[in-house]
């Protein structure tokens, strides 16, 4: 396993990182946050986003996409979190286009993928149902009738679900919430009789929603995979989504950090600068081996994904672990070294902060990581 660039994948990086630099920048989300944007991120944006090919990235090429893997949509995340960039592509393109790949039959990946390769269509997963991302303990109940199923209950914590042409819903069919069977997964129209969808700006300005689903009526043939077989294709799109988060926030720490190395050669105080006090350089240093290791736990994750996806979900819960920490890290160093004015909204800090803060608690913060990585080796 190579944790290389490969000469195409540093193209991508390169396409990727100019693009979102000069498309894409923090002064964006600023600019959506001011306005209170009904939307939630910029449509020119994502138009030539998807005319560029990233949002086909993990969409085989039979289907209209690029056909290439995690570590190539890593770069993308990665360049998403430098830049804070507003955008469904973690949302319908990692995480629910995965959930088709590994579970939809033939019709459904015929329908769906082409429209998510192009960004003509937005999916969304919706799986957490408390304050705290519990995977297994779906109590959103599925009631078999004549011709399919009844949907009742809620969800929180919808990554744009206001803008969403298909909500893929982890359902109850037996069992009680904490079982692995009896989850079973269904492509569900946002716009059906009985769905209510309240749309939630959060914190770092990014989108989620909670829905209500009251007597929502899903014909048999919108099941994806097998009912009461959701548990295997909701885990893969889960690990998916952790391992491009972790990539995101591997890009919010190096830009941070990049942002506050430049600040700490530029401020003086006391006649000199800031970078010369040596108790300032030893910080810095300590969070770049930090970057770096994360930066090897992250591109290991994404590795396995392509690689061995079946057991790659130990690398994938140390990738975030680590990433979520080493993220918290950075920002909070960076308003420490930026001094009192690091938190003035003038200064982009507090942006990286938040969204850090909400990408931490994303599909299971540290602790549930490493709480995961333990249960997976028998502790």
């Amino acid at each position: 396993m190579s944790l290389i660039l490969t000469k195409e994948q540093n193209m991508l990086h390169d396409s990727a990182r100019d693009f979102l630099n000069s498309e894409g920048p923090v002064a964006q989300l600023r600019g959506l946050r001011d306005s209170s944007d009904a939307t939630g991120f910029w449509l020119p944006l994502w138009k030539q986003f998807a005319q560029m090919g990233f949002s086909g990235v993990l969409v085989p090429e039979a289907q209209g996409g690029m056909g290439l893997g995690y570590v190539e949509a890593g770069i993308v995340m990665e360049q998403i979190g430098r830049n804070l960039t507003a955008s469904p592509f973690l949302a319908s393109n990692v995480v629910a286009t995965t959930a088709i790949i590994n579970a939809a039959n033939t019709t459904q990946r015929a329908f769906w993928l082409p429209r998510l390769a192009t960004g003509d269509a937005i999916a969304t997963l919706a799986v957490d149902e408390t304050a705290k991302h519990r995977p297994s303990h779906v109590a959103l109940s599925a009631t078999p009738t004549v011709h399919g199923f009844v949907l009742n209950g809620i969800k929180t914590f919808v990554l744009e679900s206001h803008v969403a042409d298909l909500l893929i819903v982890a359902a109850r069919r037996a069992g009680d919430p904490g079982d692995l069977e009896g989850i079973t997964l269904f492509f569900v129209d946002p716009k059906s009789e009985g769905i209510y969808i309240e749309r939630t700006t959060m914190v770092d300005s990014h989108n989620a929603g909670r829905i209500r689903f009251d007597q929502v009526t899903v014909h048999s043939e919108a099941v994806l995979g097998q009912v009461d077989g959701g548990w295997a294709p909701l885990t893969a799109a889960l690990s998916a989504g952790r391992a491009a988060v972790s990539a995101e926030l591997l890009g919010v720490a190096d830009e941070v950090f990049s942002r506050t190395v430049q600040y700490l050669k530029e401020r003086k105080q006391f006649g000199r600068l800031i970078g010369e006090f040596q108790g300032l350089q030893h910080r810095a240093a300590n969070l770049y081996c930090e970057l770096e290791i994360t930066r090897s736990a992250v591109a290991t994750a994404l590795a396995n994904l392509d690689e061995n996806p079946s057991t790659a979900s130990e690398s994938v819960a140390i990738a975030k672990a680590r990433a979520g920490r080493t993220a918290t890290l950075a920002v909070q160093e960076a308003v420490q070294m930026h001094g009192g004015m690091g938190m003035t909204d003038e200064f982009d800090i507090g942006f990286f902060m938040k969204r850090a803060r909400v990408l931490q608690e994303l599909f299971g913060d540290s602790n549930y990581q490493l709480n995961l990585l333990a249960q997976q080796r028998g502790y």
